[in-house]
C-alpha cells in the first residue's frame, strides 16, 4: 500500500514539475492552449490568439507567437483553434468551429488569424462582444478575409464582400478585405522596407530583414481613415530574401504589408489596430517580422514606452514550421500537442 501511495506521490510531482519550465506554467484544455505569462512588462494582461485557415498554418505561427509573448514579455496567452468536434483534433478546413471564443471576454487583445470562416451565431457573438467593446486588435495575413457568413446570418456584416460594412470586418475593422494577389504567389517573396517616415514609429523598433516567402497582397491606396502604413511590401524576383526586387510597376508604387488604425467600439472607446498581411507559420522565421508583430502587441495595448530597442523574440523551443499550401496542415494534432515544450 505505502508502495502504491510513494508511486502515485512521484507521479504527481512529475506532473507538476512538467509544468513549469523557466519561471513559467503551460496549461492545455481539451480545445485550446494556454500559456501563463511570467514576470515581464505583460503581466497582469491576457492576449487571446485566434487560428483558422486553411492554407498559411496559423494553428503553428499564433502558438509561437504565444509562447514569445509569455515566456519573454509576461503575457498571459490563449490560442484558440478550428477544431473537429468529433476527434477533437486541430482541422483548419473545418471553418464552423472554433473552440473558447468566449474567453474574449476576458482578453485584453484579440490577434486574429483566420480566413473565410463560417462560425455558428453563438461563436460569432463572441467576436461581436469584443469588437463592440472597443479593444485593440490585431489582424495577420488572411484575416482581411477573416469571415465568409451567407446573407441571411446575423452577422453576415462581418463577410469579407459585406455591403453593410463595405469590406466586411476586414475593411471595416483591419482597414482592408481580400482584392488579390499582388507578388505571384509562392513565386515572387515579400522584404518588408520601412515606410519613409516611419523610421522612428515604436512598432518598427529593431526591425532589420524583415522577409517572407508568401506574397504581397493587393490594397487599396490610399488605405481608409485614419490607417498609417508602416511597412511596404517589396516584391522579389524569387523566393529568397537575397533575390533582388522585380522590376517594374508591381513596386512602383510598393503595397503596403503592415499598417496602424483605430475603430470606435459601442461604448466610443477607441481600439488600436494593426494589421499586416505577412505572417504564415513560415513567415515566422524571420526575427524582423516576429519583432514587429512583439511591438505592435505592446502599441495596441498602449504599452509602446515599454517597447525595448531590441525585443527579445527567440523561438521557444525547436520551430520548424510547415509551409504554406491547402492540404499540407499536420494531421492528427491536438491543442495539448502545443501547449507542452
Amino acid at each position: 500500500m505505502f508502495g502504491n501511495f510513494t508511486r502515485l506521490a512521484a507521479v504527481v510531482v512529475l506532473v507538476l514539475a512538467s509544468t513549469f519550465v523557466h519561471g513559467w506554467r503551460v496549461r492545455a484544455s481539451d480545445h485550446w492552449a494556454t500559456y501563463e505569462g511570467g514576470e515581464g512588462p505583460g503581466k497582469g494582461k491576457h492576449i487571446v490568439l485566434v487560428s483558422g485557415d486553411e492554407e498559411y498554418r496559423s494553428e503553428e505561427a499564433l502558438p509561437m507567437l504565444g509562447k514569445i509573448l509569455a515566456r519573454h514579455h509576461g503575457f498571459r496567452c490563449t490560442v484558440l483553434f478550428a477544431i473537429d468536434p468529433k476527434s477533437g483534433q486541430i482541422d483548419p478546413v473545418n471553418v464552423n468551429n472554433i473552440r473558447g471564443l468566449e474567453l474574449l471576454d476576458t482578453a485584453d487583445l484579440m490577434i486574429i488569424f483566420t480566413r473565410f470562416r463560417n462560425l455558428p451565431d453563438e461563436q460569432m457573438a463572441c467576436i461581436d462582444r469584443y469588437v463592440k467593446s472597443g479593444k485593440p486588435i490585431i489582424g495577420l495575413r488572411t484575416a482581411t478575409h477573416a469571415f465568409n457568413i451567407p446573407a441571411d446570418r446575423p452577422y453576415a456584416r462581418y463577410s469579407f464582400q459585406s455591403k453593410e460594412w463595405d469590406g466586411g470586418f476586414g475593411r471595416k475593422i483591419l482597414g482592408e478585405t481580400w482584392i488579390s494577389h499582388h507578388g505571384a504567389h509562392n513565386k515572387e517573396s515579400t522584404r518588408g522596407v520601412i515606410a519613409p517616415g516611419m523610421e522612428n514609429h515604436p512598432i518598427v523598433r529593431g526591425c532589420e530583414d524583415i522577409w517572407g516567402p508568401t506574397d504581397v497582397y493587393t490594397v487599396r491606396l490610399p488605405l481608409p481613415g485614419d490607417s498609417q502604413p508602416l511597412v511596404l511590401g517589396q516584391v522579389l524576383t524569387g523566393m529568397s530574401l537575397q533575390d533582388p526586387p522585380l522590376q517594374g510597376p508591381k513596386n512602383d508604387p510598393m503595397m503596403p504589408v503592415a499598417w496602424t488604425k483605430t475603430y470606435q467600439g459601442e461604448n466610443g472607446q477607441v481600439g488600436r489596430v494593426f494589421t499586416t498581411t505577412m505572417g504564415a507559420a513560415v513567415d515566422l522565421k524571420s526575427e524582423g517580422l516576429r519583432r514587429l508583430l512583439v511591438n505592435a502587441a505592446y502599441w495596441c495595448l498602449g504599452m509602446e514606452d515599454q517597447i525595448p530597442p531590441r525585443a527579445n523574440v527567440q523561438t521557444v523551443g525547436p520551430y520548424d514550421p510547415s509551409y504554406f499550401g491547402f492540404g499540407k496542415f499536420r494531421k492528427g494534432m491536438r491543442p495539448q500537442d502545443y501547449a507542452l515544450d
